[in-house]
Protein backbone atom coordinates (compact mmCIF):
# COMPACT_ATOMS: atom_id res chain seq x y z
CA UNK A 1 0.00 0.00 0.00
CA UNK A 2 1.08 3.67 -0.94
CA UNK A 3 2.76 5.18 2.41
CA UNK A 4 0.27 8.47 1.31
CA UNK A 5 -2.91 6.40 1.23
CA UNK A 6 -1.90 4.66 4.06
CA UNK A 7 -1.51 8.19 6.02
CA UNK A 8 -4.32 9.93 4.62
CA UNK A 9 -6.84 6.63 5.54
CA UNK A 10 -5.43 7.63 9.21
CA UNK A 11 -6.04 11.17 9.02
CA UNK A 12 -9.33 10.09 7.89
CA UNK A 13 -10.15 7.73 10.74
CA UNK A 14 -8.17 10.39 13.43
CA UNK A 15 -10.56 12.85 12.12
CA UNK A 16 -13.73 10.81 12.18
CA UNK A 17 -12.51 10.14 15.50
CA UNK A 18 -12.25 13.21 16.69
CA UNK A 19 -15.77 13.94 15.11
CA UNK A 20 -17.42 11.22 17.34
CA UNK A 21 -15.93 12.48 20.02
CA UNK A 22 -16.85 15.61 19.83
CA UNK A 23 -20.48 14.28 19.16
CA UNK A 24 -20.26 12.35 22.32
CA UNK A 25 -18.96 15.59 24.35
CA UNK A 26 -21.53 17.64 22.64
CA UNK A 27 -24.24 14.86 23.70
CA UNK A 28 -23.00 14.51 27.57
CA UNK A 29 -23.11 18.63 27.75
CA UNK A 30 -26.09 19.03 26.31
CA UNK A 31 -27.36 15.77 28.72
CA UNK A 32 -25.90 17.85 31.66
CA UNK A 33 -27.09 20.73 30.92
CA UNK A 34 -30.74 19.21 30.66
CA UNK A 35 -30.14 17.87 34.24
CA UNK A 36 -28.96 21.38 35.27
CA UNK A 37 -31.85 22.87 33.81
CA UNK A 38 -34.24 20.33 35.69
CA UNK A 39 -32.56 20.80 38.87
CA UNK A 40 -32.42 24.53 39.00
CA UNK A 41 -36.08 24.55 38.17
CA UNK A 42 -36.83 21.70 40.62
CA UNK A 43 -35.23 24.45 42.89
CA UNK A 44 -37.47 27.09 41.65
CA UNK A 45 -40.32 25.03 42.33
CA UNK A 46 -39.22 24.74 45.88
CA UNK A 47 -39.07 28.09 46.79
CA UNK A 48 -42.08 28.53 45.12
CA UNK A 49 -43.84 25.96 47.79
CA UNK A 50 -41.64 27.71 50.48
CA UNK A 51 -42.86 30.72 49.74
CA UNK A 52 -46.66 29.48 49.49
CA UNK A 53 -45.73 27.70 53.17
CA UNK A 54 -44.54 31.33 54.66
CA UNK A 55 -47.02 33.02 57.26
CA UNK A 56 -47.13 35.91 55.05
CA UNK A 57 -50.25 37.81 53.19
CA UNK A 58 -51.25 36.47 49.90
CA UNK A 59 -49.97 39.73 48.18
CA UNK A 60 -46.25 39.04 49.87
CA UNK A 61 -46.42 35.40 48.75
CA UNK A 62 -47.22 36.02 44.84
CA UNK A 63 -44.85 38.87 45.36
CA UNK A 64 -42.13 36.69 46.33
CA UNK A 65 -42.48 34.47 43.78
CA UNK A 66 -42.77 36.97 41.07
CA UNK A 67 -38.96 38.47 42.59
CA UNK A 68 -37.94 34.76 42.41
CA UNK A 69 -38.80 33.91 39.06
CA UNK A 70 -37.08 37.74 37.94
CA UNK A 71 -33.87 36.51 39.55
CA UNK A 72 -33.91 33.10 39.22
CA UNK A 73 -34.31 33.15 34.95
CA UNK A 74 -32.60 36.97 35.03
CA UNK A 75 -36.04 38.27 33.59
CA UNK A 76 -36.15 42.07 33.04
CA UNK A 77 -39.30 42.57 34.05
CA UNK A 78 -42.36 40.70 35.14
CA UNK A 79 -45.59 41.45 36.04
CA UNK A 80 -48.87 38.99 37.31
CA UNK A 81 -52.68 40.50 37.11
CA UNK A 82 -55.63 38.71 38.43
CA UNK A 83 -58.80 39.71 37.73
CA UNK A 84 -60.46 39.47 41.31
CA UNK A 85 -64.35 39.45 40.06
CA UNK A 86 -64.91 43.30 40.03
CA UNK A 87 -61.47 44.46 38.52
CA UNK A 88 -58.24 43.66 36.92
CA UNK A 89 -55.35 44.07 39.94
CA UNK A 90 -51.63 43.58 40.04
CA UNK A 91 -50.91 41.49 42.65
CA UNK A 92 -47.12 41.66 41.60
CA UNK A 93 -44.66 43.94 39.68
CA UNK A 94 -41.56 45.35 39.29
CA UNK A 95 -42.40 47.55 36.22
CA UNK A 96 -42.63 51.63 37.47
CA UNK A 97 -46.17 52.43 39.37
CA UNK A 98 -46.03 54.88 36.38
CA UNK A 99 -46.75 52.13 33.92
CA UNK A 100 -49.45 50.00 36.23
CA UNK A 101 -52.16 51.30 34.39
CA UNK A 102 -51.13 50.18 31.16
CA UNK A 103 -50.36 47.03 32.86
CA UNK A 104 -53.46 45.85 34.01
CA UNK A 105 -55.72 46.44 30.76
CA UNK A 106 -53.66 44.58 28.67
CA UNK A 107 -56.50 42.17 27.96
CA UNK A 108 -58.03 45.22 26.49
CA UNK A 109 -54.99 45.55 23.52
CA UNK A 110 -56.06 43.83 19.90
CA UNK A 111 -52.52 41.95 20.82
CA UNK A 112 -53.22 40.04 23.37
CA UNK A 113 -57.04 39.48 22.70
CA UNK A 114 -56.62 36.32 20.55
CA UNK A 115 -54.17 35.08 23.26
CA UNK A 116 -56.71 35.00 25.76
CA UNK A 117 -59.02 33.43 23.86
CA UNK A 118 -57.20 30.78 22.65
CA UNK A 119 -55.55 29.91 25.71
CA UNK A 120 -52.02 30.57 24.11
CA UNK A 121 -49.09 32.56 24.87
CA UNK A 122 -48.38 35.45 22.78
CA UNK A 123 -45.00 36.39 21.98
CA UNK A 124 -44.03 40.15 20.46
CA UNK A 125 -41.09 42.41 19.64
CA UNK A 126 -39.82 45.41 17.47
CA UNK A 127 -37.33 45.33 14.56
CA UNK A 128 -36.50 48.66 14.94
CA UNK A 129 -34.87 50.22 18.49
CA UNK A 130 -37.40 53.73 17.42
CA UNK A 131 -39.92 51.44 17.47
CA UNK A 132 -42.28 50.58 20.53
CA UNK A 133 -44.39 47.78 21.44
CA UNK A 134 -48.44 48.39 20.64
CA UNK A 135 -49.81 48.60 24.16
CA UNK A 136 -47.41 50.81 25.67
CA UNK A 137 -48.11 54.31 26.02
CA UNK A 138 -45.01 56.77 27.49
CA UNK A 139 -42.94 53.87 28.06
CA UNK A 140 -40.73 54.26 25.12
CA UNK A 141 -37.68 51.99 25.69
CA UNK A 142 -38.62 50.55 28.51
CA UNK A 143 -39.38 47.05 27.07
CA UNK A 144 -38.86 46.20 23.44
CA UNK A 145 -39.69 42.19 23.68
CA UNK A 146 -42.85 40.72 25.86
CA UNK A 147 -44.42 37.22 26.42
CA UNK A 148 -48.13 37.46 27.35
CA UNK A 149 -49.21 34.13 29.24
CA UNK A 150 -52.85 34.22 30.07
CA UNK A 151 -53.82 32.26 33.59
CA UNK A 152 -56.86 30.17 33.84
CA UNK A 153 -57.95 28.14 37.04
CA UNK A 154 -60.03 24.90 36.02
CA UNK A 155 -60.89 26.24 32.37
CA UNK A 156 -61.86 29.64 34.00
CA UNK A 157 -59.42 32.84 32.81
CA UNK A 158 -58.54 34.51 35.80
CA UNK A 159 -55.74 37.37 34.74
CA UNK A 160 -52.49 36.92 33.13
CA UNK A 161 -48.57 36.93 33.24
CA UNK A 162 -46.07 38.97 31.37
CA UNK A 163 -42.71 39.23 31.20
CA UNK A 164 -40.60 42.04 29.39
CA UNK A 165 -36.79 42.84 28.25
CA UNK A 166 -35.16 46.14 27.42
CA UNK A 167 -33.76 44.18 24.35
CA UNK A 168 -35.05 43.38 20.82
CA UNK A 169 -35.85 39.72 20.16
CA UNK A 170 -35.09 39.10 23.48
CA UNK A 171 -36.46 36.02 24.04
CA UNK A 172 -36.00 34.34 20.26
CA UNK A 173 -33.92 31.31 21.89
CA UNK A 174 -35.93 31.16 25.37
CA UNK A 175 -37.41 27.90 26.04
CA UNK A 176 -41.23 27.92 25.84
CA UNK A 177 -41.69 24.45 28.01
CA UNK A 178 -39.86 26.11 31.09
CA UNK A 179 -42.18 29.21 31.15
CA UNK A 180 -45.65 27.17 30.90
CA UNK A 181 -43.61 25.03 34.23
CA UNK A 182 -43.85 28.56 35.92
CA UNK A 183 -47.12 30.35 34.40
CA UNK A 184 -48.63 26.59 35.62
CA UNK A 185 -46.51 27.25 38.95
CA UNK A 186 -48.48 30.80 39.20
CA UNK A 187 -51.64 29.42 38.83
CA UNK A 188 -50.98 26.72 41.10
CA UNK A 189 -50.27 29.21 43.52
CA UNK A 190 -52.90 31.88 42.37
CA UNK A 191 -55.52 28.27 43.11
CA UNK A 192 -53.82 27.69 46.05
CA UNK A 193 -54.07 30.95 48.23
CA UNK A 194 -57.39 31.71 46.89
CA UNK A 195 -58.67 30.42 50.23
CA UNK A 196 -56.25 32.49 52.42
CA UNK A 197 -56.87 35.51 49.99
CA UNK A 198 -60.70 35.12 50.59
CA UNK A 199 -60.53 34.65 54.65
CA UNK A 200 -57.60 37.71 54.60
CA UNK A 201 -60.56 40.06 52.25
CA UNK A 202 -63.90 38.91 54.07
CA UNK A 203 -62.85 40.61 57.48
CA UNK A 204 -65.40 43.86 58.16
CA UNK A 205 -65.86 46.00 61.12
CA UNK A 206 -68.55 45.35 63.05
CA UNK A 207 -70.77 48.81 62.79
CA UNK A 208 -72.09 47.93 66.73
CA UNK A 209 -68.55 47.83 68.67
CA UNK A 210 -66.02 48.91 66.25
CA UNK A 211 -64.38 45.68 66.38
CA UNK A 212 -63.12 42.99 63.50
CA UNK A 213 -65.01 40.35 62.70
CA UNK A 214 -64.15 36.87 63.69
CA UNK A 215 -62.55 36.32 60.16
CA UNK A 216 -59.79 38.63 61.34
CA UNK A 217 -58.49 35.82 63.73
CA UNK A 218 -57.93 33.60 60.61
CA UNK A 219 -56.04 35.91 58.16
CA UNK A 220 -53.99 38.83 60.00
CA UNK A 221 -54.80 38.09 63.58
CA UNK A 222 -53.09 34.61 62.81
CA UNK A 223 -49.88 36.10 61.93
CA UNK A 224 -49.51 38.18 64.81
CA UNK A 225 -50.77 35.13 67.01
CA UNK A 226 -48.18 32.75 65.33
CA UNK A 227 -44.99 34.71 66.41
CA UNK A 228 -45.55 33.04 69.43
CA UNK A 229 -45.30 29.02 70.21
CA UNK A 230 -48.32 29.15 72.41
CA UNK A 231 -51.13 31.69 73.14
CA UNK A 232 -54.17 31.63 74.81
CA UNK A 233 -57.37 31.93 73.45
CA UNK A 234 -60.75 33.28 75.43
CA UNK A 235 -64.33 33.16 74.10
CA UNK A 236 -67.53 34.85 76.78
CA UNK A 237 -70.79 35.43 75.95
CA UNK A 238 -73.54 37.10 77.34
CA UNK A 239 -75.40 34.54 78.91
CA UNK A 240 -79.02 36.02 79.58
CA UNK A 241 -78.76 38.85 76.36
CA UNK A 242 -81.71 37.15 74.99
CA UNK A 243 -84.04 37.99 77.88
CA UNK A 244 -82.61 41.15 78.61
CA UNK A 245 -83.59 42.10 74.66
CA UNK A 246 -87.08 40.07 75.60
CA UNK A 247 -87.82 42.55 78.73
CA UNK A 248 -85.98 45.63 78.22
CA UNK A 249 -85.98 46.03 74.49
CA UNK A 250 -82.82 45.41 71.43
CA UNK A 251 -82.25 49.06 72.04
CA UNK A 252 -81.09 48.10 75.60
CA UNK A 253 -79.05 45.07 74.71
CA UNK A 254 -77.23 46.89 72.19
CA UNK A 255 -76.42 48.52 75.07
CA UNK A 256 -74.82 46.33 76.90
CA UNK A 257 -73.14 45.31 74.07
CA UNK A 258 -71.45 48.74 72.92
CA UNK A 259 -70.51 49.11 76.86
CA UNK A 260 -69.36 45.59 77.45
CA UNK A 261 -66.96 46.01 74.69
CA UNK A 262 -65.70 49.58 75.14
CA UNK A 263 -64.83 47.66 79.25
CA UNK A 264 -62.57 45.09 77.60
CA UNK A 265 -61.07 47.87 74.55
CA UNK A 266 -60.14 50.06 77.60
CA UNK A 267 -58.34 47.21 79.89
CA UNK A 268 -56.65 45.13 77.47
CA UNK A 269 -53.05 45.49 76.17
CA UNK A 270 -52.90 46.83 72.50
CA UNK A 271 -50.76 43.56 72.05
CA UNK A 272 -54.05 41.89 72.78
CA UNK A 273 -56.66 41.14 70.18
CA UNK A 274 -60.24 41.47 70.83
CA UNK A 275 -62.69 40.81 68.38
CA UNK A 276 -67.12 40.24 68.30
CA UNK A 277 -67.27 36.60 67.07
CA UNK A 278 -71.00 36.50 66.62
CA UNK A 279 -74.48 38.06 68.63
CA UNK A 280 -73.13 38.04 72.46
CA UNK A 281 -69.86 36.20 72.11
CA UNK A 282 -66.68 37.65 72.16
CA UNK A 283 -63.07 36.41 71.83
CA UNK A 284 -59.88 37.79 73.25
CA UNK A 285 -56.40 36.27 72.01
CA UNK A 286 -53.19 36.69 74.63
CA UNK A 287 -50.66 36.17 71.91
CA UNK A 288 -47.85 34.38 74.12
CA UNK A 289 -49.44 33.86 77.24
CA UNK A 290 -50.17 30.31 78.68
CA UNK A 291 -53.73 29.82 80.01
CA UNK A 292 -52.66 30.36 83.70
CA UNK A 293 -50.88 33.34 83.38
CA UNK A 294 -54.16 34.92 82.22
CA UNK A 295 -57.11 33.69 84.38
CA UNK A 296 -56.87 36.59 87.35
CA UNK A 297 -56.73 39.26 83.94
CA UNK A 298 -59.72 37.81 83.12
CA UNK A 299 -61.14 37.03 86.32
CA UNK A 300 -61.14 41.04 86.36
CA UNK A 301 -62.48 41.69 83.15
CA UNK A 302 -65.07 39.56 84.03
CA UNK A 303 -66.33 41.22 87.27
CA UNK A 304 -65.71 44.59 85.75
CA UNK A 305 -68.19 43.74 83.16
CA UNK A 306 -71.01 42.45 85.55
CA UNK A 307 -70.36 45.51 87.81
CA UNK A 308 -71.97 47.32 84.53
CA UNK A 309 -75.30 48.92 85.40
CA UNK A 310 -77.59 50.31 82.57
CA UNK A 311 -81.17 51.74 84.17
CA UNK A 312 -84.28 51.67 82.89
CA UNK A 313 -86.78 54.30 84.13
CA UNK A 314 -90.14 53.16 84.80
CA UNK A 315 -93.56 54.52 84.14
CA UNK A 316 -94.57 55.72 87.17
CA UNK A 317 -91.56 57.96 87.86
CA UNK A 318 -92.33 60.62 89.75
CA UNK A 319 -90.56 64.07 91.04
CA UNK A 320 -89.96 65.16 94.75
CA UNK A 321 -90.89 68.07 96.53
CA UNK A 322 -87.05 69.79 95.21
CA UNK A 323 -88.58 69.33 91.84
CA UNK A 324 -85.64 66.33 91.58
CA UNK A 325 -86.25 63.07 89.64
CA UNK A 326 -87.15 59.96 92.18
CA UNK A 327 -85.10 56.75 90.24
CA UNK A 328 -86.10 55.24 93.71
CA UNK A 329 -88.41 52.96 91.11
CA UNK A 330 -85.40 52.53 88.21
CA UNK A 331 -84.37 49.50 87.42
CA UNK A 332 -81.69 48.34 86.59
CA UNK A 333 -80.35 45.09 84.01
CA UNK A 334 -78.37 42.61 85.73
CA UNK A 335 -75.65 40.88 83.47
CA UNK A 336 -74.56 37.52 83.35
CA UNK A 337 -71.47 36.42 81.51
CA UNK A 338 -69.33 32.92 81.00
CA UNK A 339 -65.78 32.60 80.50
CA UNK A 340 -64.00 29.86 78.88
CA UNK A 341 -60.03 29.78 77.66
CA UNK A 342 -58.26 27.22 76.05
CA UNK A 343 -54.51 26.76 74.20
CA UNK A 344 -53.70 27.68 70.80
CA UNK A 345 -50.32 26.39 69.41
CA UNK A 346 -48.41 27.66 66.26
CA UNK A 347 -49.35 25.53 63.73
CA UNK A 348 -52.31 24.50 64.25
CA UNK A 349 -55.82 25.80 63.67
CA UNK A 350 -56.93 28.49 65.40
CA UNK A 351 -60.98 27.82 64.18
CA UNK A 352 -60.48 24.45 65.53
CA UNK A 353 -59.92 26.48 68.88
CA UNK A 354 -62.82 28.95 68.53
CA UNK A 355 -64.82 25.70 67.64
CA UNK A 356 -64.20 24.15 70.40
CA UNK A 357 -64.94 26.99 72.75
CA UNK A 358 -68.21 27.79 71.39
CA UNK A 359 -69.35 24.59 71.45
CA UNK A 360 -68.89 24.31 75.39
CA UNK A 361 -70.33 27.67 75.62
CA UNK A 362 -73.38 26.45 73.48
CA UNK A 363 -73.97 22.98 75.54
CA UNK A 364 -73.24 24.10 79.04
CA UNK A 365 -75.82 24.90 81.50
CA UNK A 366 -77.51 28.17 80.94
CA UNK A 367 -77.17 29.10 84.59
CA UNK A 368 -73.33 28.60 84.41
CA UNK A 369 -71.53 31.40 85.06
CA UNK A 370 -67.91 30.41 85.55
CA UNK A 371 -64.50 31.00 83.61
CA UNK A 372 -63.40 28.06 82.90
CA UNK A 373 -60.20 26.26 81.18
CA UNK A 374 -60.71 23.42 78.98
Amino acid sequence: MDLSLLIIIVLVLFVAGLIIYNLSIGFKIKKYKSINDKINNLNVLQDFLNAIGEDTSVNDKIEKINNTIIEKFNIKYSTIVVFNGAEYIIKATNVSERHWETMKNLHTDEMFKDSIETTTPKYVTIENPNEKLSYQKSEMGRAKSAMFFPLYIDNIYIGYWIIESSEIHAFDAVDINILEIIKDNIVTILKTTSYQNTIENINRIDKTTGLDSAEYLYGKGKRLIDKHSESTVCMFNVINIEKINEVFGRNVGTGVIIKLSNIVKKNISSDYIFVRYMGPKFVIVFPGAVSGSTETFVKAIKEEIERIKIGIASDDKKENKNNKKDNSNKKYVPIKTNFVLASYFKGTGIEEVTKKLEEYLDECDDKESNINCI
